[in-house]
């Protein structure tokens, strides 16, 4: 299984360059169970990496274009009523499908954002009163505009701590832009066909195999005590929930399993800190004043921290 997944790695590094840790992080999240918000401006391949993520991983892939006037129905479903067989018609929406773009969903109001809630976190969808489960493979990958562009609407603290991640991507290097546009340009004349390295049986074997990843308790008390530390620091207004030190739990483990390890260590968790913590704690008034850098806080605080032996 582990073979598999570094093929599956070695085939998305291929297509998707200069973002080799941010898909790690893609398919660890997958692993885990959880779900990624992608942060990054316009035109640095976010939708790319996702779809490119649902073929090799063999699932369905559906995407969803975030817009002011979506409604929640336009995502879950609606109902309608069958004048041929007189008789009421549910038809379900884009989200029961195995991987689900939100593409730009702070450009939608909280209403229509607030609609991903009870699938991502209960994986099921309720139409008209009526409770559907969503297919056993299921992950949202939501894209986003750095918020200080314009017609965009912040994401409400209840949603975002819905992600296990928040991943942010940058404009990558000289070097990797080169190589993109090159294999751009060299596609236009002999398109890549990618092929599924899994199907849905075998990932979720390999989720199974992620949950086996021994924490011991030294690192489970760990991991706690990086989430209470930004609690107690005077830049943070409002520190982490208890669900952040699982998310860090749950991700640390699928990144050891990548690494080819049945036990997590402190680096793994170091990892994850920053993905896991940026999107689940505010800054305080006068931090965000002094422009201070949120990954530079959380690689501070998690330094503090005295490392398990």
């Amino acid at each position: 299984m582990r073979e598999q997944l570094t093929s599956l790695l070695d085939q998305y590094e291929k297509q998707i360059i200069g973002q080799k840790n941010n898909l790690r992080l893609l398919l660890t999240a997958l692993l885990a169970g959880g779900h990624v918000l992608i942060e990054g401006v316009p035109g640095t391949g976010k939708t790319q990496m996702v779809k490119t993520l649902a073929t090799l991983v063999g699932g369905v892939f559906q995407r969803v274009q975030f817009t002011p006037d979506l409604l929640p129905s336009d995502i879950t479903g609606s109902t309608i009523y069958n004048m041929k067989e007189s008789k009421f018609q549910t038809l379900k929406g884009p989200i029961f499908t195995n991987v689900l773009l939100a593409d730009e969903i702070n450009r939608t109001p909280a209403k229509t954002q607030a609609a991903l809630l009870e699938a991502m976190e209960e994986q099921q969808v309720t139409i008209q009163g009526e409770t559907y489960p969503l297919p056993r493979l299921f992950f949202v990958a939501a894209t986003q505009n750095p918020i200080e562009f314009e017609g965009t609407y912040p994401l409400p603290e209840a949603q975002q701590d819905r992600f296990l991640f928040k991943l942010l991507i940058d404009f990558p290097e000289l070097e990797a832009e080169t190589i993109v546009l090159q294999h751009v340009l060299k596609e236009q004349l002999a398109p890549v066909q990618l092929t599924a390295l899994f199907n849905e049986d075998t990932l979720l074997e390999a989720k199974n195999a992620v949950q086996e990843v021994t924490v011991q308790d030294q690192i489970a008390k760990y991991i706690v005590e990086i989430v209470r530390k930004t609690r107690n620091l005077d830049s943070i207004q409002f520190g982490a929930s208890t669900r952040a030190a699982i998310a860090i739990g749950k991700t640390a483990q699928a990144w050891a399993y990548l690494a080819g390890r049945d036990y997590v260590t402190p680096d793994d968790v170091k990892l994850v800190a920053k993905p896991c913590l940026r999107h689940r704690i505010q800054l305080s008034p006068y931090a965000e004043l002094e422009g201070t850098n949120l990954d530079e806080i959380i690689a501070t605080l998690v330094g503090a921290v005295p490392v398990p032996r």
